[in-house]
């Protein structure tokens, strides 16, 4: 099992929602912004420390949801996409750290059982990433990522993130099979499928407020 405490987490949200048509991390699901329940996700996870890579809209997102402890850095060139955003968050990071978890900022359904799951798995250098399977597809994230893999940031390009860079390392990657799914909110009919997919999720939200 990974020392929790030598773990950090890097929230991936410096897109620029072209698909979305407007800020996507501010977008509304079940009463709260896109983002918060991703960062509330990592913060359950209780990562040592998180740091969270916004683009353009930073100082309305960063105005809009509720902070925990989280450390924002901006990401100056989101157009050069996700793979950016991924090198600047692990930059940011402190030396105590010894493995990160990065997670997507429009993936907002990413459960703790998933989070937990990985976190049992012990990185190495000779085995430095740990990815989950979901047993009813999406996105394979978060990741968690041993230090010595971090220079594999480098090697990525575009918005495809680590995913291309993967597929050339397969011995380096543990699969960890996890239930569920973990769905992508790429477009505003994405994000309307997900809102009606829990509707007593959303229902109890709100009354509990």
């Amino acid at each position: 099992m990974q020392n929790a405490g030598r773990v950090a987490a890097v929230v991936l949200a410096a897109g620029a929602s072209s698909r979305f048509g407007r800020p996507k991390a501010l977008a509304q699901l079940w009463g709260r912004p896109l983002l918060q329940h991703t960062l509330d996700a990592v913060q359950a996870a209780g990562p040592a420390e998180v740091v969270v890579v916004l683009g353009g809209d930073a100082d309305e997102i960063r105005h809009a949801l509720e902070w925990h402890s989280e450390s924002v850095v901006r990401n100056p060139s989101p157009d050069d996409g996700l793979s950016s955003s991924l090198r600047i968050g692990l930059a940011s990071l402190g030396s105590a750290s010894e493995a990160a978890l990065i997670f997507l900022g429009d993936q907002p359904t990413v459960q703790a059982g998933a989070v937990a799951s990985l976190l049992a798995v012990f990185v190495t250098p000779t085995r430095p990433i740990a990815m989950p399977l979901y047993a009813n597809g999406g996105g394979p994230n978060p990741l968690l990522i041993h230090r010595s893999a971090w220079p594999l940031a480098l090697e990525a390009r575009g918005d495809r993130g680590l995913g291309p860079v993967l597929r050339e390392h397969p011995d380096l990657i543990t699969e960890v099979h996890v239930a569920g799914s973990n769905p992508d909110v790429d477009t505003p009919d994405d994000l309307a499928r997900l809102e009606a997919s829990r509707p007593d999720a959303a229902a109890t939200e709100e009354t509990s407020r």
